[in-house]
């Protein structure tokens, strides 16, 4: 019992501790790397437009295995990646063009023109954020074409 006095008296002197004091005590603006701002995709399309209702943001991670090809596909409205593993190479069906984006690279996807991404050696992660409306999706097979994920 004389053990327990000390361990309780230890105890409800912290918890008398304002809760103000756990807490960080310095005020600062944290630095920013801009990782992206585009008003046009990879292969050089404008964004024109983009609609007036609600927006919805939705953010994935896409692996694709080493050495795949995505099925051809568009999206109906801008979204960007960023590479988190591996490399990334998209093709522009219609131009032919293609980048490569690597591993720590950002990218600013195409909007309603047909593509796919491929990956190399290595598996492939890639965080995609689409700025969507509500019941809109992401990613819309071309015809014949399975969906990309």
């Amino acid at each position: 019992m004389h053990r327990s006095v000390p361990v309780l008296a230890a105890c409800l002197a912290f918890g008398s501790i304002p809760a103000s004091s756990v807490h960080a005590q310095v005020v600062a603006s944290g630095h920013r790397d801009i990782l992206l701002q585009a008003t046009h995709s990879w292969n050089g399309m404008a964004y024109e437009k983009y609609p007036t209702t609600q927006p919805e943001l939705m953010m994935i991670r896409l692996t694709i295995p080493a050495h795949t090809a995505l099925p051809w596909h568009t999206h109906p409205v801008p979204n960007a990646g960023y590479v988190l593993q591996g490399q990334l190479t998209i093709h522009d069906r219609d131009s032919g063009k293609t980048e490569t984006f690597h591993q720590g690279e950002a990218f600013a996807e195409s909007v309603n023109d047909i593509h796919r991404g491929e990956s190399g050696d290595t598996q492939t992660v890639v965080l995609l954020t689409y700025a969507l409306t509500p019941g809109t999706q992401p990613s819309i097979p071309a015809k014949g074409e399975k969906p990309e994920y």
